[in-house]
Formats: structure tokens, sequence, C-alpha cells
């Protein structure tokens, strides 16, 4: 069986249900999730707001591409250092 991909905003609509005052088992059945998943959202979204999931997802993605351009720039620096190194 295929698990659903929740979206930030829909977990965001859970967790406020959490907030809210319903239990997080009454919560998980409705919403068809594990308990589990919802303290794992609740660790990661906790306090989030759409704006702030926004932010984090940008600032992740940028984390991603400056995490690659050291990965090349490391690489190319190892094979300069290399080239330099040997006698001919």
């Amino acid at each position: 069986m295929k698990r659903k991909q929740y979206t930030e905003k829909e977990i965001l609509d859970i967790l406020a249900k959490v907030e809210a005052g319903q239990t997080i088992e009454q919560v998980a059945r409705e919403a068809g999730v594990a308990r589990t998943s919802i303290h794992r959202w609740q660790a990661k979204y906790g306090g989030m707001n759409h704006d702030d999931v926004k932010r984090l997802k940008a600032l992740e993605e940028e984390n991603r591409r400056l995490k690659k351009l050291v990965a090349d720039l490391a690489l190319d620096n190892s094979i300069l250092k290399e080239v330099v190194g040997k006698k001919w």
C-alpha cells in the first residue's frame, strides 16, 4: 500500500488540532497517521506557522546547494594538489 505524503500545510493543520486540545490518538486516527509521525512532526514543525515552514524549506534548499558547491571545490582543490605534487 502506497503511503500518503502530507504537505506542510496539512501537517500544520494536524498539529494545530493537537495544540487546540485534542488528544494525539484522536488526531492520529482522524488523519490516518501513526502517533509517532505526529510526535516527529511536532519535533520538526512545533510552533511554526506557514511562513516559517516556507522559510525553512528555502534555507534547506540553500544549504543543499552550498554543501554541493563546497564538495565540488574540495574535489577541485584535491585534484590540483595531486597534480602539483607529482614529479615530472
